[in-house]
């Protein structure tokens, strides 16, 4: 008998097939068996890996189709302020950074199935109300900004998802499979800016009637940037509850995971996700009425969403990068690159009379979005390893104390995960709205003194000879 029949026998012994189909609760996991991994384990993994990426990517959308909804209206004839049109693209970020830091905690106690479908298909809600408000320039920035709020749940989906997926990984996988759904789920905020300016130009797809653009004299369907996402939003939940699982060996309360609030790498750690992830999504928020107010000539449409696009798609870089080099590395360099690229950014801006440079301007904020995304991709890939150094330090693999370390090194990791990125997302929040109360070079000095923080923490603690916890 051959080693891989071999090892499928043992599989068939010990784990029963059946709860591993579409659909069920499993009861059984063990990723780091070989045996179990090679024949059952990865398959179902990477089902429910590539099942959860679309969902996210659309949730995505809704929580970024603020950023560019609110650079058209007031072409159409609403009649906000600038400062306002920067809040309703802020405001999603504070509800869905809230959000997110319920869902890290939620989504293991209810599954990866349960919580995919129902996160997902209640984002319906807001797409509808923003579909009719929007047609009627009556409409109060109130409401709006109420719909905005509502909008913002979409990106409380990425917790919950980390948080599950991580559970369904060996450790030496964790980072490319974290890498792969939020890399590839970010993707939604560049698709959003690149198919809103397409979409609203047709009447194919249009539920009412349309508007008059004043600066184009063109007429356009606002509502299609809600209705696209609806029936995308219906299937995904649908492919979810059928073709998922709940991991019920994941499954834990709250009370077993609030132990994180007393580790110092908790912190540590969403102190620098706050660098990375909430500088990509806070300028991927802010960048399309940045350069409408400050590069007014060049269109927003064309140039918004590239970065978006270069961040998240080096996400996945970034992950595999630190999976080789080490996380530590990658983050410091990921931060002196960010720090480096916004020192660009306001070389390149408008002053006195100089009109600035665009094409300067541009070029140092794709670099900012390309070390962000690697650093993203880095910074989760600590968590993980940083929780297993600190719990199954001089314990020997095998026996029922490094078992028992082993599922809790799993749910720490799981919810300083998910915690992370949720207190990391209002960087869509404080972005946009640092840009609407200060002056933009004032806003960019604020950042690079904040990488050099995110510098010293990784150095001293995870980098250095000697670190407290080398990652």
């Amino acid at each position: 008998m051959s080693a891989v029949q071999d090892a499928a026998v043992v599989t068939r012994r010990s784990f029963d097939p059946a709860q591993y189909r579409p659909g069920r609760d499993i009861t059984d996991w063990e990723p780091e068996n070989e045996l179990f991994w090679s024949s059952i384990g990865r398959r179902v993994a990477r089902r429910n890996l590539w099942i959860a990426v679309p969902a996210l990517l659309v949730a995505f959308v809704v929580w970024q189709v603020w950023s560019v909804t609110a650079t058209n209206l007031a072409d159409v004839g609403f009649a906000y302020s600038t400062s306002q049109l920067f809040w309703l693209t802020a405001i999603p970020g504070l509800t869905g950074g809230t959000a997110r830091i319920c869902y890290t905690f939620l989504g293991p106690k209810f599954g990866q199935r349960t919580f995919t479908a129902l996160s997902t298909v209640v984002l319906i809600v807001p797409l509808v109300w923003l579909g009719l408000a929007i047609q009627d320039t009556s409409t109060s920035f109130t409401t709006m900004a109420v719909i905005a709020a509502l909008c913002g749940v979409g990106g409380a989906n990425f917790s919950s998802a980390l948080a599950n997926i991580g559970f369904f990984f060996p450790k030496r996988e964790k980072g490319n499979a974290a890498g792969i759904n939020g890399g590839l789920g970010n993707l939604g905020v560049s698709a959003v800016q690149l198919l809103t300016p397409i979409v609203i130009t047709s009447s194919v797809f249009a539920i009412g009637s349309g508007q008059h653009n004043a600066k184009t004299g063109d007429e356009v369907y606002l509502q299609n940037a809600a209705f696209l996402w609806i029936p995308v939003l219906i299937v995904l939940a649908a492919i979810a509850w059928f073709g998922q699982n709940n991991l019920k060996t994941a499954a834990t309360s709250f009370r077993r995971q609030r132990v994180i609030f007393r580790r110092k790498h908790n912190w540590l750690m969403t102190w620098l996700y706050i660098g990375t992830f909430g500088s990509f999504i806070g300028f991927a928020a802010a960048l399309p009425m940045l350069i409408k107010t400050t590069f007014p000539d060049y269109s927003v449409a064309t140039y918004a969403w590239i970065g978006p696009a270069l961040g998240a798609l080096a996400r996945w870089a970034g992950g595999w990068i630190a999976d080789k080099l080490g996380g530590a590395r990658v983050t410091i360099l990921s931060f002196v690159g960010m720090a480096a690229s916004i020192i660009g950014v306001i070389t390149f801006l408008p002053s006195g009379g100089d009109g600035g440079n665009f094409a300067g301007f541009f070029a140092c904020f794709l670099v900012a979005f390309l070390a962000s995304g690697i650093g993203n991709g880095s910074t989760f890939r600590q968590i993980p390893v940083i929780f297993r150094n600190q719990h199954l330090k001089g314990l020997t693999e095998g026996t029922p104390e490094y078992a028992r370390a082993l599922k809790q090194t799993e749910t720490e990791s799981g919810a300083v995960t998910g915690f992370t990125a949720g207190v990391a997302a209002y960087g869509f929040f404080f972005i946009p709205a640092l840009f609407a109360n200060f002056t933009v070079p004032s806003a960019m000095w604020g950042f690079v003194a904040f990488y050099v923080t995110c510098i010293a923490i990784t150095w001293w603690f995870y980098a250095r000879k000697g670190a407290e916890s080398p990652s």
